[in-house]
C-alpha cells in the first residue's frame, strides 16, 4: 500500500473533497488514526505540551522530533507524514536545509512544517527548489507566543488580516505546497482558501478550509490544559476512542466540523 501523495491532496482541494489531518506522536496512534480514515499525519512540536508535560512547544528538540516522526512512520502505511520544525531550528536557510533533511532521511518525514510569513521566503524556496515540500504555517504562531502575549486569535483587524493574507500568497508564490491556518476569523480562513491553489487546513480557521486538524489530545479530551476553544471532545459520548476519531473524520468530511459556534 502506498502513501497519500502531495497529488492526491491536491486533487481533493480542487474535486472539493475535505482533508481529515490529525497530530500523531507514536505508532499505536498513527495505526488507529490511518485506519479511522485520516489521510494525513502531523508529528507536531505540540508533543512538547501534550507528552512531554512542558508550558510550550519551545524545549522541543530536533532529535525529539525525529524520534517520534519515525514512530509515526512506522505505525502507518497510507497516510501522507508531515513534522513540525522546531523552535530555532530553521533561523538560517542553510540551517533549515539540514534539519529539515534530518526528518525526511532519519525521520521518514514526506514534508516539513514552518512558522512564519513573508520573512521566511527565501527560506522556503531554498527548501523546495532542493525538492523538500514544505507547508507554512500562519496565524496563531505557538513558536512566538511569548512576542505575542499568548495564545491568541489573529487577524481579528482589518490590517493583520490584510498581512496574513498577503504572507499566505508570499509563500506560496515562494514554493510552498500546504499552508495550516491556525486561530483566525473564519472569514479569513475562507478568503485564504479561495485565494491560494495549495490546500490549506484549518487549525481553529473556520468550516470553510480544505481540511481540518486538531491535536490528537484535545480531540480525545486529555490534554493537560484548557483546550483550545475552537476544538470538540469527540470521545465525549463515543464508547470508544476509534470510534471518536471515526466520528472526526466523517464530520470533516460532511463539513460538520467546525460549527459557526467553534469557529471565530
Amino acid at each position: 500500500m502506498s502513501r497519500l501523495t502531495l497529488t492526491k491532496l491536491r486533487k481533493m482541494k480542487q474535486q472539493g473533497e475535505k482533508i481529515a489531518m490529525l497530530t500523531a506522536y507514536d505508532a499505536s496512534f498513527a495505526a488507529l488514526l490511518e485506519t479511522a480514515g485520516v489521510e494525513a499525519l502531523l508529528v507536531g512540536d505540540s508533543l512538547g505540551m501534550v507528552v512531554q508535560g512542558q508550558e510550550s512547544t519551545l524545549p522541543v528538540t530536533m532529535d525529539d522530533m525525529v524520534y517520534h516522526c519515525q514512530n509515526v512512520v512506522r505505525g502507518s502505511h497510507r497516510a501522507f507524514i508531515l513534522a513540525d520544525m522546531p523552535f530555532m531550528s530553521y533561523a538560517t536557510p542553510t540551517q533549515a536545509v539540514d534539519n529539515a533533511a534530518r526528518l525526511m532521511r532519519e525521520g521518514g518525514a514526506q514534508m516539513v512544517k514552518l512558522e512564519g510569513g513573508r520573512l521566511l521566503r527565501k527560506t522556503v524556496e531554498q527548501l523546495t527548489t532542493r525538492g523538500i515540500p514544505v507547508c507554512a504555517h500562519l496565524g496563531l504562531l505557538p513558536q512566538s507566543v511569548h512576542r505575542i502575549g499568548g495564545y491568541r486569535v489573529q487577524g481579528r483587524q482589518e490590517n493583520s488580516a490584510q498581512e496574513i493574507h498577503e504572507d499566505a500568497v508570499i509563500l506560496q508564490q515562494a514554493g510552498a505546497d500546504m499552508l495550516i491556518l491556525e486561530c483566525v476569523p473564519a472569514r479569513l480562513g475562507k478568503e485564504i482558501t479561495q485565494a491560494l491553489e495549495i490546500p490549506v487546513i484549518s487549525c481553529g480557521a473556520g468550516p470553510d478550509c480544505n481540511g481540518q486538524v486538531l491535536v490528537l489530545y484535545d480531540l480525545l479530551g486529555i490534554s493537560p490544559g484548557k483546550p483550545p476553544s475552537f476544538s470538540r471532545n469527540f470521545l465525549d459520548g463515543a464508547d470508544s476512542i476509534p470510534n471518536a476519531i471515526q466520528a472526526y473524520v466523517s464530520a470533516v468530511k460532511k463539513g460538520q466540523f467546525p460549527t459557526l459556534e467553534l469557529s471565530y
